[in-house]
């Protein structure tokens, strides 16, 4: 809510966040969130985790760049080319966090995921969110 830009999260998601999140709040960390759109859900993170918090997000629509201005670090890329996460990682190394909330379709969240795995630190997480798009119809 603080955000001035737009960020769209369904409520029941933040008490999620808290319990899964909370003890990388203040502390150095890589987070990454796929599908960052109109850039409010970067501030939110930063606002969250705090200043020591590396905070990168990717996108596939290139207008994402400007949140670059802001501090973030912007990917451009599809989440479906398992070319892009190799590069990715090779680019960025090995990651803390990484939040799906991309495309939300299951081929999506398979390849991030399956290319994620072996790039999360120990104690790491990968959370995606949005699962219940399998089972729409325009998904």
């Amino acid at each position: 809510m603080k955000s001035a830009y737009r960020s769209i999260k369904h409520e029941s998601y933040f008490a999620a966040y808290d319990a899964l999140l909370e003890e990388y709040v203040g502390n150095e960390i890589t987070f990454v969130e796929v599908g960052v759109l109109d850039g409010g859900s970067l501030f939110m993170w930063r606002d969250f985790f705090g200043d020591k918090a590396r905070i990168i997000g990717i996108e596939i629509n290139e207008n994402a760049k400007i949140w670059e201005d802001h501090g973030f670090e912007i990917f451009i890329g599809s989440q479906s080319d398992p070319n892009f996460w190799k590069s990715f990682f090779q680019e960025v190394g090995d990651v803390d966090v990484l939040l799906d909330d991309g495309g939300h379709t299951y081929q999506q969240q398979i390849v991030t995921v399956e290319s994620a795995l072996e790039h999360i630190n120990p104690g790491g997480k990968i959370i995606v969110e949005d699962t219940y798009t399998s089972y729409l119809k325009e998904y």
